[in-house]
């Protein structure tokens, strides 16, 4: 699938691995969603950066985890552009908890990371079905984790619901072909600005330096090498793929790594 005038929506790409996607759909000529919660700021200079790729591109403040914003979003595209060919489901939440200390998370844990990483994905794929199946045509993405895959990552309650994302990816894969393909990427961990503020610097540097050096090839892994997969699931190079979870890790499952997220 060409992409040059096509759509596509990014739920929280103002920074970090979605704002890297954006982008790199906007070089390939997709206009974009830009779509953040707080971050107002980053999501003004994610847009001006897909402008500068030669994109139109709109912003919406928007919450997935709202079934109403995630519709008014998918509105705003079609308002727009009258078409929405790509959808990347990256907004995602988490809390940091030790796996061995049950009592570090609570329902509400469990139920806020849901509302955002599962049905804020689901919510998304409904709101954007209609058109993509009239069309003829979409591809969806969805960003999970490694963490889905081992059980690992920061915390149970993250872990479980990338578990939960990357099955719907294979139900919804299922139940809405032949017109949409959905694929989930698992990333390990991301070198990005989230993960430096949430845990703080030392430890940001200390598990950065523990995954290139446990990782079969040794590398570290900024947004934007993972935005690449990304891309390449979203379009033509992908065209014969859907209900697929691809690792994106450096092969650190293949050591059954204890540092992705």
């Amino acid at each position: 699938m060409n992409i040059r005038g096509k759509t596509a929506i990014v739920t929280g790409s103002a920074t970090g691995l979605g704002a890297a996607a954006a982008i790199k759909l906007a070089a390939r000529g997709a206009n974009l969603v830009i779509n953040f919660t707080k971050s107002a700021k980053e999501a003004e200079e994610t847009k001006a950066a897909c402008e500068a790729e030669g994109a139109e591109a709109i912003l919406v403040q928007a919450n997935v985890a709202v079934d109403e914003d995630c519709r008014r979003m998918a509105k705003k595209a079609l308002d727009k552009w009258g078409r929405i060919d790509i959808l990347v489901n990256n907004a995602g939440v988490s809390k940091f908890a030790n796996h061995a200390k049950l009592e570090e998370l609570s329902a509400q844990d469990f139920q806020d990371i849901y509302a955002v990483n599962v049905i804020g994905a689901y919510q998304m794929i409904r709101a954007v079905e209609p058109t993509m199946k009239k069309q003829g045509f979409g591809a969806v993405v969805n960003v999970s984790s490694i963490a889905g895959v081992r059980g690992i990552g920061s915390s149970v309650a993250y872990a479980a619901s990338k578990g939960a994302l990357n099955t719907m990816t294979i139900s919804l894969a299922r139940a809405l072909a032949p017109e949409i393909r959905i694929n989930a990427v698992c990333p390990g961990f991301i070198e990005t600005r989230w993960f430096k503020e949430k845990a703080g610097e030392d430890v940001f540097n200390a598990v950065a330096k523990a995954n290139r050096e446990s990782s079969p090839l040794k590398k570290g892994a900024p947004a934007e090498d993972i935005a690449d997969s990304i891309v390449f699931l979203a379009t033509e190079g992908a065209q014969h793929i859907t209900g697929e979870t691809l690792l994106v890790d450096a092969g650190t499952h293949l050591n059954f790594g204890s540092f992705g997220l």
